[in-house]
């Protein structure tokens, strides 16, 4: 046992683990700052989303440990891959008959677990879609070389992806669905296969992606194209013309971040946050840290989560091995695409999909999942570690 934390203690990635911790507290510093008004809008105390999220956060660290304690190598076994398309399944359908959303938006991506938590499965599904293509890529790879791979090879991750998206869509969860795509094309990617096979796997996803979008329009159309998302889209063209309906978020969001400048109005001063910025804990807390921290804090922000793709990406471009390789890639990719989602809708680059930013915002599912893939890239930095020192001929 001795032995064994020795192991962990001395390749344990700690600039990694520090600003990954680092994050998590600095957004929930955020998010008692910016929730204030709106608990006491929803007749709870002021800290109530403070409490909540520190609570999430004792939860996340212990799947956090989880993540960077099993060895990565243990997603590719054939018996823990067939349990999280299983794990997965149970809970997509749990989710398309007993789940529920918030009013006016028209997604029902959340479930309620026994009462205890709201839980939104679409979270789950972005991890396990990068454990499951590694895993059965990297299982492939065992039998046939990468290069030699073909699309019709790899059906089966194809259909899981399909099932996961066609759900997820169902929910009309687009931002979800954007990214669970966005992953899986950089998982592929980050495989080793040729770049000719890799566009057709791209084109093949495209084409199934068109068609299960084109299913659940004429499923669920009324609730996809609600007048809120077309009011997201008319938003995005002119926010300023829709300044009183739909384009009122980020036009608010517009006020906070040049009410900040360089320097910022100071922690807590913010007033956008005071009824006037919808969703200010969530997916507009960048825009209340723009208006308090100013330009400061927004290049912190960006930095810490700079650093965690910059190192995911630099995993998977040095590791021999192609499962730390994709698993690498994967979250990474995962925390660059959402944060590009999250910023994006917030500057008006494309429409308002709702999505969190990562380790910063309020919400138990996305940081109880982040922590456990932030503690599985963890686990992978540990192993590639460990195989430099036995190169240099060290313990």
């Amino acid at each position: 046992m001795r032995k064994y934390l020795s192991y962990y203690i001395r390749n344990f990635d700690y600039p990694l683990f520090f600003v990954y911790v680092f994050l998590c507290l600095f957004g929930l510093v955020m998010i008692y700052s910016s929730s204030i008004m709106v608990a006491l809008v929803d007749g709870k105390e002021p800290d109530y989303y403070y409490k909540k999220q520190l609570f999430n956060l004792m939860v996340a660290f212990f799947f956090f440990t989880v993540g960077a304690f099993v060895p990565y190598k243990h997603y590719s076994r054939k018996n823990i891959m067939v349990f999280m398309v299983g794990l997965i399944t149970v809970l997509m359908f749990w989710v398309f008959f007993f789940g529920f959303g918030e009013s006016g938006t028209g997604s029902k991506s959340w479930i309620s677990l026994f009462g205890l938590m709201s839980f939104q499965p679409s979270e789950l599904a972005k991890l396990i879609i990068i454990l499951y293509f590694a895993g059965a890529f990297y299982r492939k790879s065992l039998k046939t070389p990468m290069v030699d791979l073909h699309p019709n090879h790899i059906i089966y991750p194809i259909l899981v992806w399909i099932f996961i998206i066609f759900f997820v869509a169902l929910e009309t969860d687009i931002g979800a669905v954007m990214i669970i795509s966005g992953i899986a094309i950089a998982v592929v990617a980050a495989s080793g296969i040729r770049i000719r096979t890799f566009f057709k796997f791209f084109a093949e996803l495209a084409i199934l992606g068109a068609t299960i979008l084109g299913v659940i329009l004429l499923i669920k159309g009324d609730k996809i194209l609600t007048p809120n998302r077309i009011g997201r889209i008319k938003a995005f063209l002119n926010p300023f013309e829709y300044e009183q309906g739909s384009g009122h978020q980020v036009v608010q969001g517009y006020i906070a971040i040049g009410s900040g400048g360089i320097e910022g109005v100071g922690l807590g001063q913010s007033v956008q946050k005071l009824g006037y910025l919808p969703e200010p804990q969530t997916d507009f807390i960048m825009a209340v840290i723009a208006e308090e921290l100013g330009l400061l804090g927004v290049i912190i922000v960006l930095g810490g989560l700079g650093f965690i793709v910059f190192k995911g990406l630099s995993i998977a471009l040095t590791t021999k091995d192609p499962l730390a390789r994709m698993i690498a890639a994967g979250i990474a990719s995962w925390i660059a695409i959402q944060t590009f989602v999250n910023l994006g809708g917030l500057s008006g680059l494309i429409p308002l999909t709702g999505v969190t930013l990562p380790f910063i915002s309020y919400g138990g599912s996305s940081i109880l999942v982040l922590s456990f893939a932030m503690g599985i890239l963890i686990n992978v930095s540990m192993y590639e570690k460990l195989e430099k020192r036995k190169l240099r001929g060290t313990k």
